[in-house]
C-alpha cells in the first residue's frame, strides 16, 4: 500500500488523525475518533496514524480504509504480491510475518480472557513454517466475462462477488501459481466456459489435483482438452456436476492423492474435496505437537472428536492402547477405517458417525470412559460435547460411574468459539487451562488456528 490513497472527489474524507490501537480478528486496525467511536480500518496497523474514508457508520462503531498515512508502523513491509489489496486471498501481507504470528497469539489470549474469562498457565511458542507457496487447498472461482470477453481464475476480490484478475499468486505453490493463466486460456477455449463456476484444488505430495465444477455435461471435445492440459501440467483432473457426492476421476488408473506423517510412519489417503489442513508443513508439526501434549501412555483408551479423515487418531494409534475416533460423516469414517487398516493400526482403532452438535450427556457417557481427549472441531466449536461433559460432572446421576478425561488436547480454528468452550471446561466441568498456543496455518490472512489443553483440576 502507498503513503496516501486519494478518494474521489464526491467522496467525504475525514480531516482527523486517528491512532491505531490495535488489530482485530479480521486485520483491521482498531481506534478512537473524537467522538469515542471504535473505528475499524482496513489497510491500517498497530501504532500507525491515518486519515481514514468512512464507508459504513453505526451507532457504536464505523468501518473505513487509510486515505493518508502520517506514522507508519515500523513492522509495515512492501506487499509480495502485486495483487494484494484487490485479491481478497490474504489481508495482512503489508505486515511482518513475525508481527502477524505476535498479533495472532495475542489474539487467542484476548479471546480466551474477554470471552471466556480463561488465562492460560502457559503460552506455548507459536507454531510457524513456510510463509509463500504454503496452500495445498484452495477454492478458485471461475468466471466468462461476455463484456471483456475474458475468462478469470482465482480468488474473490476483497469484499465482493467479483474475481480478481490475477496472472499469479504468491501463497499457492509456485507450479499451481504458473497454471493460472494458463487454465485461463483451457477455460476459454472449452464449449462450457461459461458453466464451469469454481475449480477446487487440493495437492498430495505426489499429486495435484483439480475439480472442475460443471453445471452442464461436458461434451467430448472438451473432455480432450481437460485431458490435454493434464498430461501437459502432471495435474489429475476431478468432475463435480451436483453436490460433493457427484465428484469422479476424469480418468480412473490415476495415482491417488496422499500426505505423509513420517515421524509416526503414517500415510493419509484422501479425496480431493474430503477436507484436509491447507497448510501440510504447517500440519506435521501439530499433529507432532498435539501427541506431545496429549502424551498418550500404551495402556490408555483415547477419543478423538471430530476426527475427519484420522488425521490425529492414526497417530495416537501408534502410541495409545486403543482410540476412537468420532465423526459426523459416514462417508469420512469409512475413509478413516480404511487409512487405518493400510497403515497397520485397525485393530487400535474404531470409528463411529454421530452427530456431535447434539451431543445429550446420556450419549457422551455411552462412549466409554477414555483417560484423554483430542477436539478438532470445525469453526462452529465443540460446545455440545463440553456442556455435556460439564453437565455430567456437575450432576453424577445422569451417569454413575462415569470417567472424564484427564487430559483435553483441543485443536481450534476459530479463537471465539475456543474461548466460549474452555470458558465451559474451566468454570463448570472444573478443568484448568494447562497451556495455549496460535499456529500460523494461514500466512498472511486474519484465521488464527490455535491449539489448548487442559487438565482436571
Amino acid at each position: 500500500m502507498s503513503r496516501a490513497k486519494h478518494a474521489k472527489p464526491d467522496e467525504p474524507l475525514s480531516t482527523e488523525w486517528l491512532k491505531i490501537e490495535s488489530m482485530d480478528l479480521d486485520a483491521q486496525g482498531v481506534a478512537h475518533n473524537l467522538e469515542g467511536k471504535v473505528v475499524f480500518i482496513d489497510g491500517a496497523l498497530p501504532g500507525e496514524e491515518v486519515q481514514v474514508k468512512v464507508n459504513k457508520r453505526k451507532n457504536n462503531w464505523e468501518q473505513a480504509t487509510v486515505v493518508a498515512l502520517r506514522r507508519e508502523s515500523s513492522q509495515r513491509v512492501v506487499p509480495r504480491c502485486p495483487h494484494f489489496g484487490t485479491c481478497g486471498g490474504c489481508k495482512m501481507q503489508h505486515f511482518h510475518i513475525g508481527a502477524q504470528i505476535a498479533t495472532k497469539q495475542r489474539a487467542l489470549e484476548d479471546a480466551l480472557w474477554h470471552l471466556g474469562k480463561v488465562k492460560a498457565e502457559m503460552m506455548l511458542r507459536p507454531i510457524e513454517g513456510p510463509a509463500w507457496g504454503y496452500r495445498y487447498r484452495a477454492r478458485l472461482s471461475v468466471r466468462f466475462v461476455v463484456k471483456k470477453n475474458k475468462v478469470l481464475v482465482g480468488f474473490h476480490e476483497r469484499q465482493s462477488s467479483y474475481v480478481a484478475d490475477m496472472d499469479s499468486c504468491e501463497v499457492l505453490p509456485p507450479k499451481v501459481s504458473a497454471m493460472l493463466l494458463p487454465l485461463r486460456a483451457l477455460v476459454a477455449s472449452m464449449d462450457q466456459r461459461d458453466r464451469l463456476p469454481q475449480i477446487e484444488l487440493a495437492i498430495g505430495d505426489e499429486v495435484v489435483a483439480m475439480v472442475l465444477r460443471h453445471l452442464e455435461p461436458l461434451t467430448d471435445a472438451d473432455l480432450a482438452r481437460l485431458r490435454a492440459f493434464g498430461a501437459e501440467h502432471g495435474l489429475q483432473w476431478w468432475l463435480q456436476s451436483k453436490g460433493p457426492d457427484t465428484v469422479c476421476r476424469l480418468d480412473e488408473g490415476v495415482p491417488t492423492l496422499s500426505y505423509a506423517l513420517p515421524e509416526f510412519g503414517i500415510t493419509m489417503a484422501f479425496k480431493p474435496t474430503d477436507f484436509t489442513q491447507v497448510n501440510p508443513h504447517i500440519n506435521r508439526t501439530l499433529v507432532t505437537r498435539a501427541l506431545r501434549l496429549l502424551n498418550a501412555q500404551s495402556n490408555e483408551r483415547v477419543i478423538d472428536w471430530f476426527c475427519g479423515l484420522g488425521n490425529f487418531t492414526l497417530p495416537i494409534a501408534t502410541r495409545a492402547r486403543e482410540v476412537l475416533g468420532i465423526e459426523g460423516s459416514e462417508a469420512l469414517v469409512q475413509r478413516s477405517r480404511e487409512n487405518a487398516l493400510v497403515n497397520g493400526v485397525g485393530a487400535k482403532t474404531s470409528f463411529l458417525a454421530r452427530n456431535l452438535f447434539e451431543l445429550t450427556p446420556a450419549e457422551l457417557a455411552g462412549f466409554g470412559p477414555a483417560h484423554k481427549w483430542l477436539v478438532d472441531p470445525p469453526r462452529e466449536g465443540a460446545f455440545a460435547l463440553a456442556k455435556a461433559l460439564a453437565d455430567l460432572l456437575a450432576d453424577p446421576a445422569l451417569a454413575p460411574g462415569f470417567n472424564a478425561p484427564q487430559r483435553i488436547v483441543y485443536v481450534s480454528c476459530n479463537p471465539a468459539t475456543l474461548a466460549r468452550d474452555a470458558g465451559l471446561l474451566v468454570h463448570q466441568a472444573g478443568y484448568r487451562c494447562a497451556a495455549a498456543g496460535a499456529v500460523n496455518m494461514f500466512p498472511h490472512t486474519a484465521h488464527v488456528e490455535s491449539m489448548a489443553v487442559f487438565e482436571r483440576a
